[in-house]
């Protein structure tokens, strides 16, 4: 268990941090965010066209403002459940007005990072 502060953070609570700052920082287009929550081997596929998104191509569209364009005008809750924790493994489901992504996470020394993502337009 990690403390920050003076609270202890449990595995969920830190899978759901890192899981909100690649959502939040698509949307708001930080980078810093984006660039912290994954993996560099990241595998990212749409569903439809299984087309791969890399770790690189993730941060380029966010510093390019893509997220924020697809959130303009838009209320965008993000309602995220963690399905799954073994070990240094978790299994993510997160559902928004916009996207249905089905996350991987691994736990790194630098915490909890996502390595793969299939996703969806909603």
């Amino acid at each position: 268990m990690i403390t920050i502060g003076t609270v202890a953070a449990t595995d969920e609570d830190l899978i759901t941090t890192t899981v909100l700052d690649y959502f939040e920082g698509w949307f708001e287009g930080d980078v810093a965010r984006m660039d912290r929550a994954l993996h560099p081997d990241l595998v990212k596929r749409d569903a439809g066209e299984l087309e791969l998104t890399t770790k690189g191509q993730m941060v380029e569209a966010t510093a390019g403002g893509v997220g924020v364009k697809r959130a303009a005008g838009r209320r965008v809750d993000i309602d995220v459940e963690v399905v799954d924790v073994w070990g240094d493994a978790a299994s993510v489901v997160v559902r928004t007005a916009i996207y249905h992504e089905y996350l991987h996470l691994v736990r790194t020394t630098g915490g909890w990072r996502i390595v793969d993502a299939l996703w969806q337009f909603s």
